[in-house]
């Protein structure tokens, strides 16, 4: 792609931006779950640190929509790090299934208990807070920025796109995320650190997209370099995505008469480790596994009942799923979880999809009938 014709506006006015957004901010701001509005800071509420960070670690590679439900049930369920901290691991692997990089669920359980092991009290620098399990720069500025008000440089998807159109930052990503870092670190106010990192997410989540950015309703549109070019959506430039390779193979789902199904758990560290599933073949993401019944975890009848398809981030897999029936004990490192269960069992979305493949709506949450 070549590249842009030179600017009109290359030099922002940098104490106009953050004003600008901050009032954009106060009347424009999502409602979420574990934010705290301006109103209310004005008022004296303080954010809680337990959840700014329990949703900045949810929404590490997850979407705001997706994250809401799974934040509320953590919260009721567990509503201090101290809460968190005393629920096994398994409780809280349950808990995350279907949120996805499932090793931010046993970073989130390690972390719990480093906090309360000393005092149940979040770290209020950056540095401090990258030294805890699962907390990397953004995550440790965000928490910095939102649950503190340090002056942190807090930079995700959302503000890069709009960092890149501000200034028409050409480099393309990854390379241009020291640049973009840069120059958030020069707009970030000493006042509302936090709310700044905050509106200037917002702006790329609801005004500054991907794709039709709505402008015209843009609070920064007058200090934006890439609209004063007319090309906003050339900014950020990306590398084109490889192609993900496919792998394969065979998942196995035995099911006992009373329903129950046939569940074994993964190793607690590699790919969706911690995770119930039901038994597969040895497929990786380097390498394919045997995609017939001969490697059934026991001689049975397995009747193939379809193939499901599932997209993970470095590869895309394919299973053919076979079906048995059998009323015999588990196999060695295997159990039966009954059908009133299974919608809890820790069950990563591949394994929702296998088992929904052999028995349709197994893994829905089975309603109460009431009296």
């Amino acid at each position: 792609m070549a590249p842009p014709k030179p600017v009109r506006n290359p030099a922002p006015r940098h104490g106009g931006i953050a004003a600008r957004l901050l009032a954009w901010y106060d009347g424009h701001h999502r409602d979420l779950p574990w934010r705290v509005p301006p109103r209310d800071l004005a008022r004296g509420v303080q954010p809680d640190p337990y959840r700014v960070w329990l949703s900045e670690v949810m929404l590490q590679q997850t979407t705001v929509e997706a994250v809401k439900a799974y934040f509320s049930a953590f919260v009721e369920k567990w509503p201090t790090v101290t809460a968190l901290a005393a629920a096994s691991n398994d409780d809280v692997m349950k808990a995350w299934a279907g949120l996805g990089y499932y090793s931010r669920a046993r970073n989130l359980k390690a972390c719990a208990d480093r906090v309360t092991a000393a005092g149940g009290i979040f770290p209020d620098s950056e540095d401090s807070l990258r030294a805890l399990p699962g907390i990397g720069s953004y995550t440790a500025a965000a928490i910095a920025a939102i649950a503190f008000d340090r002056p942190a440089a807090v930079v995700d998807g959302n503000v890069e796109r709009v960092m890149t159109r501000l200034f028409s930052i050409a480099t393309p990503l990854p390379q241009a995320k020291a640049e973009v870092r840069a120059v958030v670190e020069r707009l970030v106010p000493q006042e509302r650190p936090g709310d700044f990192a905050q509106a200037t997410m917002d702006l790329g989540a609801t005004i500054c997209t991907p794709r039709r950015p709505r402008c015209m309703l843009c609070p920064v549109r007058e200090e934006c370099s890439a609209l004063a070019n007319g090309d906003p959506e050339f900014y950020p430039v990306r590398p084109a995505k490889p192609e993900k390779p496919l792998r394969r193979g065979a998942a196995f789902v035995a099911v006992r008469s009373d329903g129950a199904v046939l569940l074994r758990k993964r190793p607690d560290k590699g790919l969706l480790g911690g995770m119930s599933e039901v038994p597969t073949t040895g497929w990786t993401a380097r390498a394919d596994g045997a995609t017939d019944a001969s490697a059934a975890p026991f001689a049975a009848d397995w009747r193939k009942a379809g193939t499901i398809g599932h997209v993970f981030t470095h590869f895309a897999l394919e299973l053919v799923v076979f079906r048995t029936e059998t009323d015999g004990p588990a196999p060695a490192g295997h159990f039966w979880s009954g059908p009133s269960g299974i919608s809890g069992e820790a069950l990563p979305t591949v394994m929702k999809k296998a088992i929904e493949a052999a028995i349709p709506d197994a893994t829905k949450a089975k309603r109460v009938k009431k009296a």
